[in-house]
């Protein structure tokens, strides 16, 4: 049984990287904001009696539910505006707002690195979070538990409901997809 200090301790955690996989699968700032508020409170109300342990897992589950159900919802919702969307208002054609396009890489905490580095270091991050965000949602989804999260490959097949084999080949397409985008822009690690 986790204590109420454990449960924050793990909230407190994920937060930022919950954020920034729900606004990858979303890319609504607000959206992701309360899809990740949802998953949270979920764990805490249903799930906060489980061992420490057993955190990661299920609010991977939850989180990756909370996605699914905001998608749903999008389609309905799109399903009513497209059908009162040709009563005569029309569209603003100006109107292509990216929310990824207003994230910042996160501060490095090496303070006294210089400008050059820091430079690099943010470019390549955005980069980064820009083809991790052009990649197909379930890659997406198996590389940034995987590699992101840091969860086994077992553990990520059962948050994906999927099989261990399917984990390993979508996010061996992944990093596949992103080194050869990352290449194109002349980039090797």
């Amino acid at each position: 049984m986790a204590s109420a200090q454990e449960l924050s301790d793990f909230l407190s955690s994920i937060e930022q990287r919950a954020f920034k996989q729900a606004v990858y699968a979303v890319r609504d700032d607000d959206a992701a904001l309360d899809i990740v508020q949802d998953a949270m409170i979920k764990l805490a109300e249903k799930y906060g009696d489980r061992p420490a342990t057993e955190f990661p897992l299920i609010f991977t589950r939850i989180l990756q539910n909370r996605v699914h159900d905001w998608f749903r919802r999008q389609k309905v919702r799109n399903t009513w505006v497209t059908l009162f969307s040709n009563m005569g208002k029309k569209q603003d054609e100006n109107d292509d707002y990216d929310p990824l396009e207003q994230l910042q890489a996160p501060e490095d905490s090496e303070i006294h690195q210089d400008g050059e580095k820091k430079l690099e270091r943010t470019q390549l991050l955005e980069a980064l979070e820009s083809e991790i965000s052009k990649l197909p949602a379930r890659q997406r989804e198996a590389f940034l538990m995987r590699y992101w999260d840091e969860l086994s490959i077992t553990d990520t097949a059962k948050a994906m409901s999927c099989s261990e084999g399917s984990v390993k080949t979508h996010c061996s397409r992944a990093a596949q997809s992103l080194s050869k985008a990352l290449k194109l822009k002349g980039i090797t690690l």
